[in-house]
C-alpha cells in the first residue's frame, strides 16, 4: 500500500518514511485478513513516528506505541530510488506477536523464545521416550 496522497503532478521523488536506516516506500501484510486496512494503519503509524525498533541493533522486530509487537522484513523496490539515488524499500509485515500490556512475556523476546525452544525440545524428548 503506497501513500495515495503523494500522487500529484510535480512530484519528482517517491514518498518514503525512514525506519532503522531503511527508506520505506511501501508496506505489505502477509495474512488473510484485510491487508489494505492493516497497511493503511501501518502507514499512519509510520508517518506519525509511532513505530520504533524493539532492539537497537536488530531490524526485524518493531513496536507500535511501545506496546504492539510485530515482525517485519524489508526488500528493495525495483526501480525506486530517492533523489540521491539510494534504494527505497518495501516493508513486509510478517506477523503481529501481540501487545506487551496483555502478554507480559513479550517484554523480553529473547528469553521468551529461548524458553519456548527449550520447552518444545523437552516435549519432543519426552514424546520420543514414550514411543520406545
Amino acid at each position: 500500500m503506497k501513500d495515495k496522497t503523494t500522487e500529484r503532478w510535480g512530484t519528482y521523488e517517491s514518498f518514503y518514511v525512514e525506519l532503522s536506516g531503511k527508506k520505506v516506500a511501501d508496506i505489505v501484510e502477509k495474512t488473510r485478513s484485510e491487508p489494505e486496512e492493516i497497511a493503511a494503519f501501518m502507514w499512519e503509524c509510520l508517518k506519525q513516528g509511532r513505530i520504533e525498533p524493539y532492539y537497537r541493533n536488530e531490524n526485524d522486530v518493531y513496536l507500535i506505541d511501545d506496546d504492539l509487537v510485530f515482525v517485519a522484513e524489508f526488500t528493495e523496490l525495483p526501480g525506486e530510488t530517492d533523489l540521491v539515488g539510494e534504494p527505497l524499500h518495501k516493508m513486509i509485515v510478517v506477523t503481529f506477536l501481540g501487545k506487551m500490556s496483555v502478554t507480559i512475556e513479550l517484554r523480553d523476546l529473547k528469553s521468551y523464545y529461548s524458553w519456548l525452544r527449550h520447552s518444545r525440545r523437552m516435549t519432543l524428548i519426552k514424546n520420543s521416550r514414550k514411543r520406545k
